[in-house]
């Protein structure tokens, strides 16, 4: 009934298909914003704007003018929730007709809690410049689905982990404006895998796992306008992109598509992270409060495939959107020991109805935070935040197929919905001045 496969390369660059990386967390698809607890308090409204070590990693004209050795430090544990639900989900095997794809209908929690560190230091060469060194995790996350999930044809286990080093310099060219750039340098690890449909449906599936780790580099460069009483910052993160050198293992296929198990050393995927452009705004309305403002475009349209080198040679499609979030928030000092603080933020997701799969189980969301910080001496400050991420429900619908172009192609309908998704993400950290 089937012609067989007749080329181990063959089949594997047909089943490549499923890949792709996701992640509902603090930000936007899988990046991370959660990189200061100060800034978590007020929903990250005016980083770019703020000073020293902790909005490193927004802005480094952060750090131009600063007087004192100065370190900051957080942990962020993030604890998401929500329903990936099957809706109705086709799969039609060679010469069947279309069949419900089958499987634990309700994916509950599939992405993982985590726990997200960072840091940034920084040091005055003179009074007019700074240098320092942020380490972060900007794109990192970790989803699960069960074996017998109905989504299990384009999600199984997926790993992402980045640790962005990004050593920084400031300057102050005028007692207005503060210039900052920065080189970063990235290490990444992925891991992805799925399962694969055999010709029936009573034989046991068949997996295809993708691993791979490589380091890249990209730059940030900022402005920041100094007053009396207001701050504006203006920055610029650029897109990166990595190139993760690993294995590529398909393996339970049996019958006419047993010649598809494959184990390749060697592979390599690359991919684009989005840049960001970041606008943001301090206000000092009185002397106790502060007004925050910051806008972030990202370009997210830079990750429109994953594109897999030779032997395979295949473009795997994301086509992502630009994307933007929006944050407003305030600081309130009670005393001089004691600040308060508080801030919203909408996001715009760049997964796009149509093309929405389960292992990007994104949508748009808006964001409730509050934190504060208190003055525990005159070199030590502590910083405390919770925010509540609420996802709005969306659809999982992208149509993908399993052995595309070849006789065995296994076309899979994805219907599905993401419900009552929500994160809660604490944070806290400390600030040091030596």
């Amino acid at each position: 009934m089937f012609n067989r496969i007749k080329a181990p390369l063959l089949g594997a660059t047909a089943l490549v298909s499923a890949f792709g990386f996701a992640g509902i967390a603090h930000a936007d698809a899988f990046y991370l914003e959660a990189q200061s607890a100060r800034g978590a308090g007020r929903a990250f409204s005016g980083e770019a704007a703020d000073t020293g070590p902790s909005s490193l990693w927004w802005n480094p004209a952060a750090i131009a003018g600063i007087t004192d050795p100065e370190a900051a430090v957080s942990a962020t544990a993030i604890l998401p929730k929500g329903d990936v639900v099957d809706n109705g989900t086709l799969i039609r095997r060679p010469g069947q007709a279309f069949a419900p794809v089958g499987g634990n209908a309700v994916s509950r929690d599939p992405i993982n809690n985590g726990v997200l560190p960072s840091g940034a230091i920084a040091y005055p060469v003179n009074d007019r410049i700074a240098v320092g060194l942020a380490i972060t995790s900007p794109f990192s996350f970790t989803t699960d689905y069960d074996a017998n999930s109905w989504a299990r044809y384009s999600a199984d286990k997926t790993r992402l982990r980045t640790i962005d080093i990004q050593p920084s310099i400031g300057v102050v060219l005028t007692d207005w404006l503060r210039v900052g750039g920065a080189l970063n340098v990235e290490y990444t690890d992925a891991y992805l895998s799925n399962a694969l449909p055999n010709v029936l449906a009573s034989l046991p599936d068949g997996s295809q796992t993708l691993r791979g780790h490589g380091w890249d580099f990209g730059w940030t460069a900022g402005v920041q306008l100094h007053n009396k009483i207001a701050t504006v910052g203006i920055s610029y993160k650029s897109s990166i992109e990595h190139t993760l050198t690993g294995n590529l293992d398909i393996a339970g296929l049996v019958g006419p598509l047993a010649a598809s198990n494959v184990s390749l050393s060697g592979v390599q995927a690359k991919f684009r992270t989005p840049g960001q452009v970041i606008v943001a705004g301090r206000l000092r309305a009185t002397n106790a409060l502060t007004l925050n403002a910051q806008v972030v475009a990202y370009n997210w349209s830079k990750f429109d495939a994953i594109r897999l080198g030779a032997p395979l040679n295949v473009a795997i499609p994301e086509t992502y959107r630009d994307s933007w979030s929006l944050a407003g928030g305030v600081d309130y000092a009670v005393g001089p020991k004691v600040t308060l603080r508080a801030g919203g933020q909408r996001t715009i997701t760049p997964t796009q109805d149509g093309l929405r799969d389960a292992r990007v189980p994104d949508s748009n969301r808006w964001t409730y935070a509050a934190g504060g910080s208190y003055q525990l001496n005159r070199h030590i400050a502590l910083d405390a935040a919770a925010s509540y991420v609420d996802f709005d429900n969306t659809t999982i619908d992208r149509v993908t197929a399993a052995y595309a172009g070849t006789a065995a192609q296994t076309p899979v309908v994805t219907n599905g919905l993401l419900r009552n998704a929500h994160a809660v993400v604490l944070s806290m950290g400390a600030r040091v001045t030596f």
